[in-house]
Parts: C-alpha cells; sequence; structure tokens
C-alpha cells in the first residue's frame, strides 16, 4: 500500500479561502512528510487545474496524483447540468493521469427527504462513475459525517453501498467517519470488503469529532495491519481533520508522515 495525503487539511481555514492557489506548496509539503501521493480538491486547485502544470509541480517534488475528490451536491434524481459539466473537466484531468482515481464525495446539506436523496445520490455517483470508467479512469465513493449528511450512519451505508454499480464504482472507506457516524471502522470495512480500491485516514476521540493522527481512538495500527493482510495496493490517504490543522496544516501533515514511518509502519508484522 501506498500513503498519500489529502488537501483538506489546508481548505478547513477559511473555507478553502486562505491557503487558495497554494497545491504546489501542498504537494511540497506532502513530499516533505514522506508521502508519495496527494488528493486534491476539485475544482479547489487554482493555477495546477491545468494538466501540464500540475504535472510540473508533481514531478518536481516526486509526488504521484493519487486521487481528486470530487464533491457536488446531487440532490436531483439526474445530474444537474453544471454538475454534468463539472464532472466532465474532472474526468478530462484525470485522463491525463493514469491510475489516479475519481474520488466522489457529496456536499452535505441536510437529512431531510433521506430515502429518496439516498437514491438520487446512488443514482448521481453511479452515472459519473460509468463515463469516468468508460474513460479508463478508476473511482470510489466516499461517504461523510457531519450531521447533515445523507451518508453517515449504519443504515445510510448500508443502502447506499448496496446501490453502487460495484462495475465502476468502489468504496472508500473514512476510518474517522466512519466512527463519528457509530460504527465500527474495521468491522465495516471487513463487512464490505470487496468494494475497497481506496481508503482515507483520520483519528477520532470524539470531543467533539476528530484528533491528530495516533491521538484518537480509531485503531489505526490494525485497520492497516487488516489491509496489509489482505494484501491491498492501492493508497491511504490522510485527510487529517484535527483542530490544530485549522491553523497549522503544514505541521499537521508533518507530524502524520512521521507517525506512519515511525509508529505505524513499525507496528505491523
Amino acid at each position: 500500500m501506498k500513503f498519500g495525503n489529502e488537501c483538506y487539511t489546508w481548505f478547513m481555514k477559511e473555507s478553502g479561502a486562505y491557503w487558495a492557489n497554494k497545491l504546489d506548496h501542498m504537494i511540497e509539503v506532502t513530499a516533505k512528510a514522506g508521502m508519495t501521493g496527494i488528493e486534491p480538491i476539485f475544482p479547489w486547485m487554482g493555477d495546477l487545474a491545468d494538466p501540464g502544470l500540475l504535472a510540473e509541480s508533481l514531478q518536481k517534488h516526486g509526488v504521484e496524483l493519487a486521487a481528486i475528490a470530487f464533491v457536488e451536491d446531487w440532490n436531483h434524481p439526474e445530474e444537474t447540468e453544471a454538475e454534468k459539466e463539472s464532472a466532465t473537466r474532472a474526468i478530462e484531468l484525470l485522463k491525463r493521469f493514469p491510475g489516479a482515481v475519481l474520488c466522489t464525495v457529496q456536499m452535505p446539506t441536510g437529512r431531510h427527504d433521506l430515502e429518496q436523496r439516498r437514491k438520487n445520490l446512488v443514482a448521481n455517483v453511479n452515472s459519473v462513475s460509468r463515463r469516468a470508467a468508460d474513460a479508463g479512469i478508476k473511482c470510489s465513493f466516499h461517504p461523510n459525517s457531519p450531521e447533515t449528511s445523507t451518508n453517515r450512519t449504519e443504515e445510510d451505508y448500508n443502502v447506499i453501498l448496496e446501490g453502487l454499480d460495484t462495475s465502476v464504482t468502489g468504496w472508500t472507506p473514512d476510518v474517522g467517519h466512519i466512527i463519528n457516524g457509530g460504527m465500527d471502522p474495521l468491522g465495516k470495512m471487513k463487512e464490505y470488503a470487496e468494494l475497497i480500491n481506496h481508503v482515507h485516514y483520520k483519528d477520532w476521540d470524539g470531543n467533539p469529532e476528530f484528533a491528530l493522527m495516533g491521538q484518537g481512538k480509531v485503531d489505526l495500527v490494525g485497520v492497516t495491519q487488516w489491509l496489509k493482510d489482505r494484501d491491498y495496493d492501492g493508497w491511504v490517504i490522510c485527510e487529517d481533520e484535527a483542530p490544530r490543522a485549522v491553523d497549522d496544516p503544514d505541521g499537521v501533515t508533518l507530524h502524520d508522515g512521521q507517525w506512519i514511518r515511525e509508529t505505524l509502519i513499525p507496528s505491523l508484522t
């Protein structure tokens, strides 16, 4: 397995405004942390949304494009024209980076009309993934856990994961979001093991939510050992949302890389 970094750690400050157009810096810090991949947020990529410029930055720092986090509302039975156009642009970008994952994420906007909106989410994710798969792109759906998310509880997971078109879409378990939704991360991963093709790590302590990696209650060693035992060869992406990340995303990223090298990997058998 390979370890990478998610750009949401920087996005947390001022909803992305503070670190706007600083993706090259994020790639540089990711490399300094000893991680080999990065997952930017589409369309929060600034000048590096240009595939040529992105490729130059990645090569300069020795980092791969692991994935792109593609976030939309998807509140209607079919994609809106704006959502479809955005997906087309993300797919075109990913076509320039073979092997990078299209990681789909729904923007949390409420749990009203939950049954229908979960169906809408599944239909939209499947639609995007089918077009991306036709372009040779690997796809994976990433649930989240804010109270306004349609995909945060065990019932949500069961309905949505079992509705995915598994011929074109896998699942990205985010261990921090799973436990924040009241589930056991490893237990849920074992239940839907055949869907896993991308993984997100964050730690959690319930005070009220996320903790610095290695300082929370998620059994990251146990989860990683299980992935290793299954010969998982995809990405493990660190998406640290600890409160410290708001003002010190660089430091949090460097900490995570050090914790992976010095604590997590030596703990595996």
